[in-house]
């Protein structure tokens, strides 16, 4: 009988063991699935640089359409396509032999009206003479005044149209008004053009300086009027500009313009750069990104990968009492695509999951990583 009670006593301590290493088990399971490892950091003041790009597209500081100012067939094509032309050259030859007569006609009329204007002259004067002896009325006198000033009319008028002819002359030698590169000619010698000419004979772009034209979002742009009362972008350090190939142009340019008005279709408002141009390597026309490289002092700086984002609003989770707690932070719309500046929610000093908060869950105890 107490072999029997032994072995009882046995099985219960061996089954009671059992249960309390399966409590144990399962305790564990559940305490690692309420602790992780995870990245944190402690939120610190810095200055910054971001680097923001925006899409751009390249222009001439002079985009010139040049169109004939008289009607005539191009004689002559003086320019190629491509090349770099001096403000005053001549680029096209339109026939000049009507205007040279009509010149030589206009030059005649002007001789002419001389001549009749030297007769008028004459006879107000021996009319005058003539009336002092009271040889002559009143009217012959007037009338011969009258015959001057017709003549002294006339003369304006020829030399008016002398003038024209002139002008008319010098616009069949079509000149270039700047400095530039001529682009391609659609027109070739013979062809009859005339001021009403729809595409352009050729245009020259003056690009010894390019103006880069960009866009700024509504939103960025208040975050800049609120944060230092105007747009002057005060905070901007440095303009780059990265070429289609997506290399870095070798010169700094600078924002000269910007956009009084918001284009409510799309809500941006435009900005323009200058950049030299010593190589001619920018080109009217052309495309790529504008760099803004903006300083930020004394901010609270962190990686975009703390972040998550719910209904438009950022919230990263800060490290409280050894848990996680979700915390709701604004930013500023400028940012560099990898980082955020923080303008409200985050304190020095302050713990936070740096890297994947999108799979982070409230109240997680986070062994540090």
């Amino acid at each position: 009988m107490e072999k029997t009670n032994t072995h009882r006593t046995f099985l219960v301590f061996f089954l009671v063991m059992i249960v309390a290493i399966m409590a144990s088990c399962s305790s564990e399971k559940a305490q690692e699935e309420k602790t992780g490892n995870y990245q944190i950091m402690v939120v610190s003041r810095e200055n910054k640089v971001l680097e923001t790009n925006y899409a751009a597209i390249v222009r001439g500081r002079q985009n010139v359409e040049i169109r004939p100012r008289v009607n005539g067939t191009i004689t002559e094509i003086c320019t190629r396509e491509g090349a770099f032309v001096k403000k005053g050259e001549i680029l096209f030859i339109i026939d000049q032999a009507p205007y040279v007569a009509a010149l030589k006609t206009a030059n005649a009329n002007v001789k002419s009206a001389e001549a009749k204007l030297a007769n008028a002259r004459l006879t107000y004067e021996g009319k005058r003479i003539l009336r002092q002896e009271n040889i002559v009325s009143d009217f012959d006198l007037q009338t011969a005044h009258n015959a001057l000033l017709e003549a002294e009319a006339f003369l304006e008028e020829a030399k008016a149209r002398q003038s024209n002819a002139a002008t008319d002359l010098s616009y069949t030698e079509i000149r270039s008004p700047v400095n530039g590169i001529a682009s391609m000619i659609p027109y070739r010698v013979g062809a009859l053009v005339d001021n009403n000419i729809t595409e352009p004979l050729i245009t020259v772009s003056d690009d010894e300086e390019v103006h880069v034209y960009f866009s700024m979002t509504e939103n960025q742009m208040l975050d800049i009027i609120q944060r230092q009362g105007d747009l002057n972008m005060n905070e901007v350090t440095e303009i780059k500009f990265r070429l289609s190939n997506g290399n870095i142009y070798n010169h700094a340019g600078k924002i000269d313009a910007i956009s009084g008005m918001i284009d409510y279709n799309v809500g941006t408002i435009s900005i323009r750069a200058t950049f030299p141009n010593p190589n001619k390597m920018l080109r009217n026309g052309g495309t790529g990104q504008v760099i803004l490289a903006i300083q930020k002092k004394n901010c609270i700086v962190i990686p975009q990968s703390a972040t998550y984002e719910i209904q438009n609003r950022l919230f990263v989770y800060k490290i409280v009492n050894g848990k996680t707690k979700s915390t709701s932070i604004e930013v500023e719309s400028i940012n560099d695509g990898k980082e955020y500046v923080v303008t409200s929610g985050l304190q020095e000093k302050d713990t936070i999951i740096s890297e994947g908060a999108g799979l982070v869950r409230e109240g997680i105890v986070v062994a540090n990583k």
